[in-house]
């Protein structure tokens, strides 16, 4: 990652191709979504994200409004695509409001067999191994490319030739950008039929990298002797890593999000980034100064009755709330070390009973009647419940699979269903949209009422939990082996009261001693005064500042910059005249 600022290329068109664009799902969304205003300051309407059209009439994206887009509603409507291929042309309901394609894709897998020998034949692609949602993901990634050169061929956004095209002889100002796997087609079909645009492939985290350290193996000590090929035998992985790697190499520019995750990619696909394009946050979502304050009290209203109608124990303002989530990955995500952190602070000097929220979606039923019937007769008299607590306190909402949910299981393992007094540990397994039953709260209504976060990550590329976090004023525990742990370490001092992250070395062999440093740093948060916890909140605010987009966005500049000057090398080489 370089720290000069290259000149803002000149671009006609950008087409960032993602399954998370109109689409929440993870922490992609956040990056786009985030991202797209200071991609409209730059780019205006020229930058098109493009993303599945999975949605119904019964079931609309709440993230999408279809509307006119000059030029391009006309082109939609005169479009000679596939059958079983159209498109919606609209706006992303998100800060900037960007230009949004979503694509229905279902012809694709009509002609699958026919696209995957010639991706075979041309790139190499081994789709043989194929299962799960890997025909979706490819056939999604094929429509967009035929969506990108149908858009291209009618001259929407570029200066054309006389005839009316685009000349396939030289380079266009134009940049198809490409996240994860899913996409990967979609860039080889833009290689294969579009050589005059430039394309950049982004992995967010490689799908072997990912598979290795949810398969329990360890990946740091040993990553120099991992070959991703064979371990994509091992772990039958073959067609989504094939695909990732076949992407990673033909792409212009090739990039993602962390150093430590360019080093997976150099040993697994075989190809070090072009660019470490980290993830920045644009600061929408928190409550201004004046607004924050009664944004906490909600906040902390809603986490702190829910919890006393579920347990029946008192929760008074003074309790201490700590909070992870994120994706459901028990191991990669922390959750494991996150439970055992909470069982040891047992035996810590407390000075703040805690309560520990688990907010992951799992595989939720239901939200719990008997609570939310608690709930109700709770209203006029919050955090106070003088009744026995409910049966299984440890979980808001019912869950499909509770044999086998491994957060669930280590909860009672642990014996927090027996009501410990000090340590309270509480599992959250849904989506929390503003719609979960319990809450009722967006994630981000709740983030303020907390008092830290941890975010114990064992496989990060990135980290956008603990920046979130941060964003907001609270502090976060993270550790060495996450992208956003590396750039703190990196540009910060490692204090609570200098940067409000305190990230935690971590490797394959120091499990125990991880938990009692996360441990030994709630204790000390636990205990600090209002006025040390209000320079800590600061501090916290001051550093998710600097990861602002408009500081990391030069990074993907870079990334196109580069990705342009490779096409014009491309196309001065193909167009050169041959020798006599």
């Amino acid at each position: 990652m370089t720290d000069t600022i290259p000149a803002t290329p000149r671009l006609d068109l950008l087409f960032e191709v993602s399954w998370e664009v109109c689409n929440k799902i993870g922490g992609i969304y956040t990056v786009l979504s985030t991202k797209a205003k200071t991609l409209q300051k730059l780019y205006a309407d020229k930058t098109i994200f493009i993303g599945p059209d999975v949605w119904t009439a019964e079931n609309p994206s709440p993230w999408f409004t279809e509307t006119k887009v000059a030029g391009l509603s006309e082109w939609a409507q005169s479009a000679r695509l596939p059958e079983g291929v159209s498109v919606r042309v609209g706006r992303w309901d998100i800060p900037g409001r960007p230009i949004a394609v979503l694509v229905k894709f279902d012809g694709m897998y009509a002609v699958k067999d026919e696209f995957y020998g010639e991706m075979w034949q041309r790139f190499g692609v081994d789709s043989l191994h194929a299962y799960g949602d890997y025909d979706e993901g490819c056939a999604f990634g094929h429509a967009a490319g035929i969506v990108i050169e149908s858009i291209i061929a009618s001259g929407f956004g570029a200066k054309l030739t006389p005839t009316g095209r685009i000349s396939k002889k030289h380079r266009s100002n134009i940049v198809a950008h490409f996240d994860e796997w899913t996409t990967g087609m979609g860039l080889l079909y833009v290689k294969w039929k579009l050589p005059q645009v430039a394309t950049v492939f982004t992995t967010h985290a490689t799908s072997i990298g990912r598979s290795i350290c949810g398969n329990n193996k360890p990946l740091y000590d040993y990553l120099k002797g991992y070959n991703g090929d064979q371990m994509a035998r091992e772990l039958n992985m073959e067609a989504k890593h094939s695909l990732e790697k076949c992407a990673a190499h033909a792409a212009d520019a090739f990039t993602t999000v962390s150093d430590i995750t360019a080093e997976e990619c150099e040993q697994l696909l075989e190809r070090r980034p072009t660019v470490v394009t980290p993830n920045g946050f644009e600061k929408n979502f928190v409550p201004s100064a004046a607004k924050f304050p009664a944004a906490r009290k909600a906040a902390r209203e809603r986490m702190l009755t829910a919890a006393s109608a579920l347990t029946g124990k008192v929760f008074d303002d003074n309790t201490f709330v700590v909070i992870t989530s994120g994706r459901c990955e028990y191991r990669n995500k922390g959750l494991d070390l996150y439970l055992d952190v909470c069982a040891t602070l047992r035996n810590h000097r407390l000075c703040r009973n805690i309560l520990a929220f688990v907010m992951v979606p799992a595989w939720p039923k239901e939200a719990r009647a008997d609570l939310r019937e608690r709930l109700a007769s709770m209203n006029d008299h919050p955090y106070i419940n003088s009744e026995v607590p409910l049966n299984d306190p440890v979980l808001t909402h019912w869950l499909n699979n509770p044999d086998s949910d491994a957060v669930n299981c280590r909860i009672h393992q642990l014996g927090f269903a027996d009501n410990d007094p000090r340590v309270t540990v509480i599992y959250v397994p849904c989506y929390l949209n503003g719609d979960d039953g319990i809450f009722n709260l967006d994630y981000y209504d709740i983030l303020p009422g907390a008092d830290a976060t941890v975010f114990a990550s064992y496989y990060e590329p990135w980290g956008y939990t603990p920046l979130e976090s941060i964003a907001f004023g609270v502090p976060t525990i993270t550790t060495s082996l996450s992208g956003f742990g590396q750039w703190v370490l990196r540009t910060s001092e490692n204090y609570f009261d200098e940067c409000g992250v305190n990230v935690i070395g971590r490797g394959d062999s120091n499990y125990s001693g991880v938990v009692e440093s996360i441990a030994h740093s709630i204790e000390y948060l636990n205990c600090v005064s209002p006025k040390e916890a209000k320079k800590i909140s600061k501090a916290a605010m001051h550093t998710a500042g600097e990861a602002a987009w408009s500081k990391f966005i030069k990074y993907y500049e870079e990334a196109y910059a580069d990705a342009l000057e490779k096409t014009d090398e491309r196309m001065r080489l193909e167009n050169a005249p041959a020798h006599k």
